[in-house]
């Protein structure tokens, strides 16, 4: 058993909200193999609270435009580590610092990684905000 390509399809709108957001690392785990609750766990970070907020808001916005809410949302106040579950996908924005010390894609590195199929200009605009720091 794979992700659905509706979970899929979530995942890419939902990492092109992130990239929009100058997200670092953005990377989708197919994790229906090991999990029972989701499909895909899509992961990415940002050096601040700020950004963590603005990346959680640009993807909350854009899922919402295919009428799609979180059923559950933790972490926003800190701004540290927000997860977002979509139910069949489950989001983590995580802070630079927190993604390094809980190591989410080593926890789970025996799950296939999904092409979000970003681009070239989602990984320009990476690089551009993380050279503008």
């Amino acid at each position: 058993m794979t992700a659905s390509d509706s979970s899929i399809a979530i995942a890419r709108h939902a990492a092109k909200a992130a990239a929009d957001k100058i997200a670092h690392d953005i990377v989708a785990l197919d994790v229906s193999e090991r999990l029972a609750l989701a499909d895909v766990f899509l992961i990415a970070s940002a050096p601040s609270e700020r950004q963590v907020n603005a990346i959680v808001d640009g993807i909350e916005e854009e899922l919402a435009k295919q009428d799609l809410r979180p059923t559950r949302r933790e972490g926003r106040s800190g701004g540290r580590w927000v997860l977002l579950d979509y139910s069949d996908i489950v989001i983590h924005v995580q802070h630079e610092e927190d993604r390094v010390f809980y190591a989410l894609e080593r926890l789970w590195k025996d799950c296939p990684v999904v092409d979000l199929q970003l681009g070239e200009d989602a990984s320009a605009k990476a690089s551009a905000g993380s050279d503008a720091e």
